[in-house]
């Protein structure tokens, strides 16, 4: 009988480990690692996607491009199936063996992509799925600054009442870009003496400058409680931050910006394939597209979603600014990796 009692519970055994470890494989394969920015993807279109496919998305956050490299490289692209990347950086990854094309069939609602935004940059028809874009510029405190913000030169030439007021994005391409477009220089600027003037400008701005990172998108935010005057910021972002707090405003200076566009990026190490192209898919149904956009106030790609968009949000200069405003703007464009090189080194004494 003992014999009988212990081998049954030897059998009973077996049995709950092969179903513990089918389910941890299970829930293994039903779980997507999304590489992205904070505050960027309407929480309900997650639980949305979850609770259809039975699936996790796991949302593993950076604050700037550069962060996101070397996450990146510290992992050989490893432990992620989906990254959100910057245009530019398309290339580079598909070169390291990061990424992997995209299967159109598997990926329907791709036909609702305006494909200005999908042959934008090099590779980016083939590899990436077009997320949101908008522009970089200057958000403020209209009640503390006391007057209107039109130029890069209030930021990067700020009065003395902006001393330790100012907050920079901890990022080379935005910080020295941004100050060439002040500088009458373009952002994608290859000449060292237009990018040594520009280092200039960012030494003249240091006592000025708060913080090098990214401003926290909630009422914790410095620009909210007013530790901060101005910042540089993403358009999107700044009007977030306005629903805490009515008196921050977005500028795209007159001097032009940086045009960017986010793309989305499946991962050649991915184990998930199919569900990562489902996601995609699940992002790019228009009700969907249209409800992320109004969650995050950015500029969707999506045009059936457009299509969907009240007029009050179409109309929102700061989401759709006009051809004119971004007439002087610019999309960046990949850099030689010397210039790269050169630009970093210059931000990372600045920023240190």
């Amino acid at each position: 009988m003992l014999h009988r009692l212990l081998f049954t519970f030897t059998i009973l055994s077996q049995l709950l480990l092969s179903m513990v470890i089918s389910t941890s494989i299970y829930a293994a394969q039903n779980e997507l690692v999304f590489l992205t920015w904070s505050e960027y993807i309407d929480p309900e279109i997650v639980q949305s996607f979850e609770e259809k496919y039975q699936a996790k998305i796991k949302l593993v956050y950076y604050e700037t491009d550069d962060a996101r490299d070397e996450l990146l490289i510290q992992t050989d692209g490893k432990g992620y199936d989906l990254i959100l990347s910057d245009g530019t950086s398309i290339s580079r990854y598909k070169k390291q063996g990061w990424i992997q094309t995209l299967p159109i069939k598997e990926i329907p609602n791709l036909k609702f992509i305006n494909k200005k935004w999908q042959n934008m940059f090099k590779d980016s028809y083939q590899y990436a799925v077009p997320y949101f874009w908008g522009t970089t510029g200057i958000a403020y405190r209209k009640d503390l600054i006391g007057r209107e913000i039109t130029s890069w030169k209030d930021l990067f030439q700020p009065t003395e009442s902006l001393r330790g007021k100012i907050a920079m994005i901890r990022s080379s391409r935005d910080a020295i870009g941004m100050a060439l477009k002040q500088l009458g220089f373009s952002v994608n600027s290859e000449s060292r003496e237009e990018i040594k003037l520009a280092e200039a400008l960012l030494k003249a701005q240091k006592p000025y400058v708060r913080d090098y990172s990214y401003i926290v998108l909630d009422k914790t935010s410095a620009l909210v409680k007013g530790d901060v005057h101005m910042a540089m910021a993403y358009s999107g972002d700044a009007l977030v931050l306005q629903e805490h707090n009515e008196n921050i405003e977005y500028v795209l200076p007159k001097e032009g910006g940086n045009i960017w566009i986010d793309y989305i990026l499946v991962s050649n190490n991915s184990k998930n394939k199919k569900l990562a192209y489902r996601f995609l898919n699940f992002l790019n149904t228009p009700k969907i597209a249209k409800k992320n956009a109004e969650f995050v106030y950015y500029a969707t790609p999506n045009k059936a979603a457009k299509k969907l968009l009240d007029k009050d949000f179409l109309n929102n200069t700061v989401i759709y600014p006009s051809t004119n405003a971004l007439s002087k703007s610019e999309i960046y464009t990949p850099l030689r990796p010397r210039s790269n090189r050169f630009r970093n080194q210059i931000f990372s004494n600045i920023a240190e």
